[in-house]
């Protein structure tokens, strides 16, 4: 069995795509952004990991089984090159238009590809509750049991305390920046908390090992949220504009959902209103909640 991934971006959707390398059998090769390797070598020892700038190497090989799960004309473009038997996602059908197989219609059909148009496809996807990995699981023939995010192991850092926040989600979301997050640090250190703001890394598994040094984080729905997921580490998290059951929380995650998030459901421009729905008592409570519990398992181990 060999199967071909093409998973880029973003980031946190690559890791969230990694419970399959619990279940497909045989050689995987995935092809990712460069940014991404080092997330994924050395997650699995039948994964080899491929730059999109290297993409070319992954047509040397028949695949059984080709999995694009990226909605962009390029990656398409290059899938169709690709010899393979079976194919599960997006592909360029008729003129040249993105397409995806029928078997991967319960994911792509919330997504900006959707056959039913995006005003639709949004729609679809505020009334969804199942997880990504719910969806992508049956489609491919599986059922999706909780299998964890295969990652690498984080490198040491010396970043560690109670509660990290990661209170930046990127330029592509900003109603995702919760506008509490400086009050909620000083209420937590006045708990007499250790509370660190996430640095920039020039490493990922750096990043990583800064989540895994903490006992909870709080962040909205991005990156630093999966890699908490990742490591067992304990979250808490902001949903202002994405969907809250999307994400499978592993019995890790106290979720928050912004009374507007309909409002403001995959919107991405900017407004005060969502960035500040959520109630700051709200977050300190579900933290505190979170930290109690770490503490409380700590001490039936000890």
């Amino acid at each position: 069995m060999k199967t071909l991934i093409l998973k880029l971006n973003a980031t946190g959707d690559v890791v969230r795509t990694t419970p399959l390398l619990h279940r497909l059998p045989g050689d995987i090769t995935w092809v990712t952004a460069r940014s991404n390797l080092a997330l994924l070598e050395g997650a699995a020892e039948n994964l080899r990991c491929l730059a999109w700038e290297h993409r070319s190497l992954a047509l040397e090989a028949d695949y059984d089984l080709l999995i694009n799960l990226e909605d962009e004309a390029e990656v398409a473009a290059f899938a169709k090159g690709v010899r393979h038997h079976h194919l599960f996602g997006a592909y360029l059908g008729v003129q040249d238009r993105i397409q995806y197989t029928d078997s991967a219609r319960q994911w792509f059909d919330l997504s900006l590809i959707s056959r039913h148009g995006k005003d639709k496809a949004d729609e679809l996807k505020y009334l969804n509750r199942r997880s990504y990995q719910d969806l992508i699981f049956e489609g491919m023939g599986y059922r999706f049991e909780g299998e964890t995010y295969h990652l690498p192991e984080p490198l040491t850092t010396e970043l560690c305390g109670d509660v990290a926040i990661a209170p930046k989600a990127g330029v592509v979301w900003p109603m995702k920046n919760w506008a509490h997050y400086d009050q909620l640090r000083l209420q937590l250190e006045a708990k007499g908390l250790t509370v660190n703001v996430l640095p920039q890394r020039s490493s990922l598994l750096e990043h990583l090992g800064d989540v895994r040094n903490h006992r909870c984080l709080v962040s909205g729905d991005s990156l630093p949220m999966h890699l908490a997921l990742g490591t067992g580490t304990p979250c808490v998290t902001l949903f202002s504009c994405t969907s809250p059951w999307e994400i499978f929380d592993y019995g890790l995650q106290t979720k928050i959902v912004s009374p507007l998030l309909g409002q403001f459901f995959y919107k991405r421009g900017d407004d005060k209103r969502a960035t500040t729905a959520i109630r700051l008592d709200s977050v300190l409570d579900a933290v505190m909640g979170r930290i109690r519990e770490r503490t409380s398992c700590a001490e039936e181990e000890t």
